[in-house]
């Protein structure tokens, strides 16, 4: 085994996290050069979700609001205090890039506390470890979130560092890494719910492996208490935060802004549920397929499955002592159950119905892909005696990931084009409306729906505080607040604001036809809701 002693950041540590971190600065900016940060209309939410926080009519923490978890926008709020990385994006930025590199040292750690013995054992380990660790850094889909205001690098930071703790408490008999294991729970759980399912499945395992040694251990019983307290925290939280502000507990998983309801209320009336809704097969195998179209364009990904089975079943069959590593397959469990009963679809280019939304997801098995494939180098290179063969075994392993990197480089990776296709509407709407937005005085005041097109006022660099929106009011207030900024102000904008827009089919455009102001404008985008932009009669002319 590597030995324990070692520091845990070292020198050959420390490359890794600095390739890492070029990487990720290389690739942040060549796509900022190009506009590409903000073309996920959720990057967009998300960075003025936390903007919301401070710059609002009505700021304050309750501005996160309750169905995206809190953590990835509190991080954001130091950096888009600056109105030019608000607009730019670049705020949104700067979490999921120090994320990234905390991900790759992670697999380099992770892989590096393989077992093994004697000098050739140890050569094998490193081997191994800067395999797993270039599979993750290099991988296009993921390079590219990573520069974006998206949660999953985040999330995949905290769930392989929560496994990295797991494994060394498990393996090494480290029990001060539990309660960091529990600290990286609670930071996973803080930021998408896949860590609430990583967490139970985590919990589950400390107790069995805990409690053995508990009795005779005050040190465990001690630090089995802070993973759990730890570890439940956040959920803790998170359910009485929306049973205390919204007066239901489980707010974000059935209220009217859920995955679920968002499903309903768009999907045409008779139309087909979407592939895998109440049957976890089939939602299974649309999350496998979308993680292998993650790691290779072709038939490319066929080998990666392939790798990620033989580096499973070599680590249950030689090494079952590392069965904590089994714990980088729980994506797949939590988006089968996700896409079966949550609401949650997952569309891919080749199969039903044949176009791209929330294909990411599959990055989600990246981890699993990276660690069991290099795995299954290290298993090959203890079987091999000759010199000449393992250097074969390595070789091959990196043209390998090199040319299904490849194959993605040349087709985009399919994270952008997600990114890309379903933004080539909403942008030029965006666009179009913020020249319009642009031409009123500076100190106009706006009633908007920013559910959709907040995008418009970030590219207008329009603050929030001056306009109405469906976050100023008191959410306390079930069902209805009729004292609330903005319920007052679609009842009657013209005492509150000088220019309404409202966008067709939304909550504006219903009130506003009851009013008697002014339209100057309308902004149209194929495959968009068209805009109307009214004048109150207090407004500017």
């Amino acid at each position: 085994m590597s030995d324990p002693a070692k520091p845990c950041w070292d020198r050959e540590t420390l490359l890794v996290a600095w390739l890492a971190a070029f990487v990720s600065a290389f690739s942040f900016l060549f796509y900022l050069r190009h506009g590409d940060l903000l073309l996920y209309g959720d990057a967009v939410a998300h960075i003025n979700i936390a903007r919301r926080v401070f710059d609002s009519r009505t700021p304050g923490l309750l501005q996160l609001g309750t169905v995206w978890l809190p953590l990835p926008h509190l991080l954001m709020i130091p950096f888009l205090l600056s109105d030019g990385m608000w607009q730019s994006g670049v705020g949104g930025s700067i979490p999921s890039m120090a994320a990234y590199v905390f991900g790759v040292v992670g697999i380099f750690r992770l892989v590096r506390s393989a077992p093994g013995s004697g000098r050739d054992a140890n050569v094998a380990v490193r081997i191994a470890a800067w395999i797993a660790a270039l599979t993750y850094a290099a991988n296009p889909n993921l390079i590219y979130l990573q520069g974006t205001a998206m949660t999953e690098p985040l999330y995949l930071a905290w769930f392989i560092w929560a496994i990295v703790y797991f494994n060394e408490f498990v393996v090494d008999g480290k029990t001060r890494a539990l309660p960091k294991c529990g600290l990286c729970l609670a930071g996973a759980c803080l930021t998408r719910y896949d860590g609430w399912f990583l967490a139970a499945a985590i919990g589950v395992a400390v107790l069995l492996v805990g409690l053995k040694k508990a009795p005779g251990s005050r040190e465990m019983r001690r630090a089995l208490v802070k993973f759990s307290v730890l570890a439940a925290a956040a959920p803790v939280l998170w359910l009485a935060y929306n049973a205390i502000v919204y007066r239901n507990p489980l707010e974000f998983a059935n209220g009217p802004y859920s995955a679920r309801a968002i499903e309903q209320k768009t999907s045409p009336p008779g139309s087909p549920a979407h592939p895998g809704d109440g049957d976890p097969r089939v939602a299974a195998s649309y999350f496998l397929k979308a993680a292998e179209l993650n790691m290779a364009e072709g038939n490319w990904h066929k080998l990666w499955l392939a790798l990620l089975l033989v580096g499973t079943g070599a680590l249950l069959v030689a090494q079952r002592r590392l069965w904590p590593l089994l714990l980088l397959w729980t994506a797949l469990p939590f988006y089968a159950l996700s896409v079966s009963y949550s609401g949650v679809p997952i569309f891919l280019p080749p199969w039903w119905p044949f176009s791209l939304y929330n294909v990411r997801y599959g990055i989600e098995l990246l981890p699993a892909f990276a660690v069991f494939g290099a795995l299954a180098v290290y298993f090959g290179l203890g079987l091999l005696r000759q010199t000449m063969a393992k250097v074969s075994l390595v070789a091959a392993m990196i043209v390998f990931a090199s040319f299904s990197y490849a194959t993605v480089w040349r087709s985009q990776p399919i994270s952008f084009r997600e990114a890309y296709v379903n933004s080539r509407t909403r942008i030029p709407l965006e666009k179009e409306l913020a020249n319009t937005l642009r031409e009123f005085p500076a100190n106009s005041t706006f009633l908007m729906y920013l559910g959709d097109h907040v995008g418009a006022l970030q590219r207008a660099g329009i603050p929030l505080r001056r306009v109405i929106n469906e976050g100023n009011h008191r959410t306390w207030k079930q069902p209805f607040d009729a004292e609330g900024l903005w319920e007052k102000a679609l009842a009657n904008p013209e005492p509150y604001v000088d220019v309404v827009a409202a966008f067709a089919g939304d909550q504006v455009a219903e009130k506003v036809l009851r009013q008697n102001l002014i339209p100057i404008a309308v902004v149209h985008a194929t495959g968009q809701p068209t805009c109307t932009v009214y004048l109150t009669h207090r407004g500017p002319r």
